[in-house]
């Protein structure tokens, strides 16, 4: 989250005059994030998030993300649920971009993950692959395996300046993922949140003092795609240490969370290890282009993309995680 996009207090109050959310109380810029403005909004009706949809943002696909979160809430998922306007719409315009109002969500994110984290993640993430179900409306995952050689290829004039040979070496991982990974139908697919990091996951101390997921926030990279890969993305972002060893305990917890709601068959089990390299060359990928791409300046926070690299190497080790 962050602000782009400055909204002043008159523009602001024409556009509530849209909801019913009674009189505006409170209004603040949130700090945090990359890719769009996102505001604090208190009103009488109680507290939400407002968020306008920057460039990096389709407004096309707009419609599927917040149709996606207003399904999943109704089937009991804690996600933010878009708050739609007196004429029915949740996507308006508002300082010339398009704009949603979206419940708030109690909660921290954690800054360390400890292995207690792990289990309530995996479960939370399997509910919303449950939750997911019967919705109808796909997105195609751009940033899946057909994407990858493009963002390579972008990357090819620069790529050696952030570490020399990487581009040779990435090619080669390219070639070796694409050839393991799972044939079409040969994995459950379905609603994917594919950025589930933890400052995407909430938290609250449960009745027994162990921290409980307390809500799941920005869809924005959400998409139709291997179930299984999801879990793999969280592998990648939950489960390695500071120093970058990886925390079998984290996975292992990780995985028996989202296995006590949503049981992964023995090929997704199996499937695992590629579809962890395959996640940790995504989010290379993605890092290397920002990071060859961006100029000095830009709003756009570079990610460090060796950390990806890290993790690309240990994964492809060995076969198997021991899941």
């Amino acid at each position: 989250m962050a602000v782009y996009t400055e909204v002043s207090d008159e523009a602001l109050r024409a556009f509530l005059s849209d909801y019913a959310l009674g009189e505006l109380l409170a209004f603040r810029g949130i700090a945090e994030g990359v890719e769009n403005s996102n505001y604090a909004l208190k009103t009488e009706a109680g507290d939400f998030i407002l968020t306008l949809y920057e460039k990096r943002v389709d407004p096309a696909e707009l419609p599927y993300f917040l149709g996606l979160m207003d399904h999943m809430a109704a089937r009991g998922l804690a996600c933010p649920t878009p708050v739609h306007a007196r004429d029915g719409q949740a996507l308006r315009s508002l300082a010339g971009r398009p704009a949603a109002i979206v419940t708030f969500l109690p909660g921290v994110w954690p800054r360390r993950v400890r292995p207690e984290h792990c289990a309530p993640l995996g479960r939370a993430l399997a509910e919303m692959h449950r939750a997911g179900e019967g919705f109808a409306p796909e997105r195609s995952n751009a940033l899946g395996p057909a994407g990858w050689a493009p963002l390579l290829d972008g990357c090819r004039a620069r790529g050696d300046e952030v570490q020399p040979g990487l581009v040779a070496e990435l090619d080669a991982a390219l070639v070796g993922i694409l050839a393991a990974w799972p044939a079409p139908g040969a994995l459950p697919r379905g609603h994917i949140h594919a950025d589930l990091f933890p400052d995407n996951v909430f938290f609250l101390p449960g009745a027994d003092g162990k921290p409980r997921v307390s809500g799941l926030i920005d869809f924005y990279f959400a998409c139709t795609e291997l179930l299984a890969y999801d879990v793999a993305i969280c592998l990648n972002a939950w489960c390695f240490e500071p120093d970058f060893s990886f925390n079998a305990t984290k996975a292992r917890a990780l995985v028996a969370g989202y296995d006590a709601v949503r049981p992964m068959g023995a090929a997704e089990h199996a499937a695992l290890p590629v579809l962890c390299r395959g996640a940790a060359l995504r989010f290379l990928l993605t890092r290397l282009f920002d990071w060859t791409h961006t100029p000095a300046g830009a709003l756009v926070t570079r990610k460090d993309p060796l950390e990806y690299l890290r993790k690309l190497r240990f994964f492809a080790q060995g076969e198997g995680l021991g899941l």
